[in-house]
Formats: structure tokens, C-alpha cells, sequence
């Protein structure tokens, strides 16, 4: 059981988990009760993830599939829905398991790897995580649910 008011992020990344340890860097210096659990498609990027301050961290499939049973909120770039994304990092199963969780997902439109986002400005980095974390803001402030 997790305690009162603290919320179980779950921030998957791949390559070299910048965005990742980006995102973790900003949600720890924003937000208290915050647990989050970093899971990267290979183990640079979760390594990557783990040095900028994510609480728990792990490499693959099966713990993604895992850590989405229990995630209140899942971040991570728009491919992590997306099966072969991320040049191949992200499996069918993956993007299943995302894609059912129960959790609120925060999908960052990175325009890359063969998938773009219309409508979308194409955006910094820094400009994609400020935004992100006024997402997150959002979900917290409003106890995680989200209107469809």
C-alpha cells in the first residue's frame, strides 16, 4: 500500500535515457510524495535514469509490464505506445501493457523515429518537460483523474 497523497510515477525511456533523467530531475525538484520508478528499454537508459534520482530502477520488458500494474502516472516520449518505436527498443508486450494500465499517461510528442505527431509545434526540450510538468501538476492538484 502506498502512503497517503504520494504517487507512483513510472518514467520509461530508451537510447540513452536523457529525456528520462531530464524528466526525473524536474518532477524531484517540483514535487514532494512523489515515488518514482524509472524503467529503461536498455540499461544505459536506466542507469542514465537512476543517476538523475529516480527511486527504483530496472531494464526491459517484463518490468515495464510489471511497474504499469502499479503506476498512478506513466511518462514517457509518444513511442513508448508505439510497438517497434524507439529504433526497435519498444516490443509489442510493452507497448500492450502501457497502453491497458489503468494509469494516467503523459505522452511527450517527441517528433522522431519514423513517428510524427500532427499538430504538434516542434518543441525544445526544455519547452516539452515544463509543459509535461504542468501536466503533471494538473493530474496531482486534481487526484490523478482525467477527463476524457
Amino acid at each position: 500500500m502506498k502512503a497517503k497523497n504520494t504517487y507512483n510515477i513510472l518514467i520509461i525511456d530508451g537510447q540513452g535515457g536523457k529525456l528520462g533523467r531530464q524528466l526525473i530531475e524536474a518532477i524531484k525538484a517540483r514535487f514532494d510524495n512523489i515515488e518514482i520508478i524509472a524503467i529503461g528499454t536498455n540499461s544505459i537508459a536506466a542507469s542514465t535514469m537512476l543517476k538523475g534520482g529516480a527511486d527504483y530502477a530496472a531494464t526491459g520488458e517484463n518490468p515495464i509490464i510489471v511497474a504499469c500494474r502499479k503506476a498512478d502516472i506513466i511518462i514517457g516520449p509518444i513511442g513508448i505506445v508505439i510497438a517497434d518505436s524507439l529504433m526497435g527498443e519498444i516490443t509489442p508486450k510493452m507497448a500492450v501493457a502501457i497502453g491497458q494500465s489503468n494509469a494516467a499517461r503523459i505522452l511527450i510528442p517527441v517528433n522522431r523515429c519514423e513517428n510524427l505527431v500532427a499538430g504538434v509545434p516542434d518543441l525544445s526540450v526544455s519547452a516539452l518537460i515544463n509543459d509535461t510538468m504542468n501536466k503533471l501538476a494538473g493530474l496531482i492538484e486534481n487526484n490523478n483523474s482525467l477527463s476524457c
